[in-house]
């Protein structure tokens, strides 16, 4: 059976694909580390293979493939590809393929909204989104199915692409404004919720803008040294993760300020295992619940893909 990008986008929707996260964190789910493989290209830049796996036993059997070949771009082709292959965990047959791109940018965004509904106050009314590129334009959705949020801030380094972004979410109804960069320290300052999803090597975010009570959700920085806010930020926060193993290896958001001192691992409370099994109560644990800047780093993990081609199939 092959699932169409369209066909997943109607199927993972925010209610069915947040709760089906919120299952699989605290179901019995086999998911090794990620495996990296480099490919030599002759002539053009070297690619990488990447295969996640992640299998429920006796029920599901689970690998996204991702190929990154960066010379594509200079060809005019996609420089990722994606491919999502369900197979059954009793036989091994093949149940289903579907497009890993759609798979990863919804479930990335849902585990931000889940992390969200723990962390941020539920009387959240105001987002700044940071980054108005393709996972910007699922996070703002995503949020806005778990808080009453009723102003929406873009921001982005091309300004063009925040105006055409900020268009599209008022024909949605979403009260959406362009936030440019010279007031970012205000907005960051007064909105209830802080989303990034850029490709920045130096902070965006500083923590001197935070105001109490924030949330503040990142998505970008999948490597050591990409970071998208300051030491500060991190330092201010109460910190959490969707995987320690994960975030404290690929991030440089984390590994950056535990090298420097500013923070150590320590200072995680809790991963989504916790928080979706209830041995963490996120903000509500926190002294003084309301004034808490709480902060959820994501990396991705193989259990949410799992998570999104199980409801996907089941929903066929």
């Amino acid at each position: 059976m092959q699932i169409s990008a369209e066909t997943l986008r109607e199927r993972l929707t925010w209610p069915k694909m947040i709760n089906a996260l919120r299952a699989i964190f605290v179901d019995d789910v086999q998911s090794p580390v990620r495996h990296h493989h480099f490919i030599d290209v002759p002539g053009e830049a070297q690619a990488t293979l990447l295969l996640m796996p992640a299998w429920i036993e006796d029920k599901y059997l689970g690998v996204k493939q991702v190929s990154v070949f960066p010379s594509n771009n200079a060809k005019g082709l996609p420089g990722l590809t994606s491919l999502y292959t369900l197979s059954c965990g009793n036989t091994g047959q093949t149940l289903a393929q579907m497009d890993g791109n759609v798979i990863t940018a919804i479930r990335t965004a849902a585990a931000s909204a889940l992390a969200s509904s723990f962390l941020s106050r539920p009387n959240s009314r105001s987002m700044l989104m940071v980054g108005a590129g393709r996972m910007g334009h699922h996070l703002v959705p995503a949020h806005c199915s778990v808080r009453p949020i009723e102003t929406v801030w873009v921001w982005d380094r091309t300004i063009s692409t925040a105006v055409e972004f900020v268009a599209e979410l008022q024909n949605q109804g979403i009260d959406a404004r362009v936030c440019n960069t010279e007031q970012l320290p205000e907005i960051a300052g007064t909105v209830d919720i802080i989303s990034c999803a850029t490709l920045a090597n130096e902070p965006i975010i500083l923590g001197e803008w935070l105001k109490p009570g924030v949330h503040v959700d990142l998505v970008g920085s999948f490597t050591p040294t990409m970071r998208e806010v300051d030491n500060l930020a991190m330092q201010k926060a109460e910190i959490f993760v969707d995987t320690r193993a994960g975030a404290l290896s690929e991030t440089g958001d984390l590994i950056i300020p535990i090298r420097e001192g500013t923070i150590s691992a320590d200072d995680i409370h809790a991963e989504l295992t916790e928080l979706c099994g209830n041995t963490h109560q996120g903000r509500s644990s926190l002294r003084q619940p309301d004034q808490a800047i709480t902060l959820f780093k994501s990396v991705g993990d193989s259990r949410e893909d799992l998570a999104a081609a199980i409801l996907a199939y089941q929903n066929s």
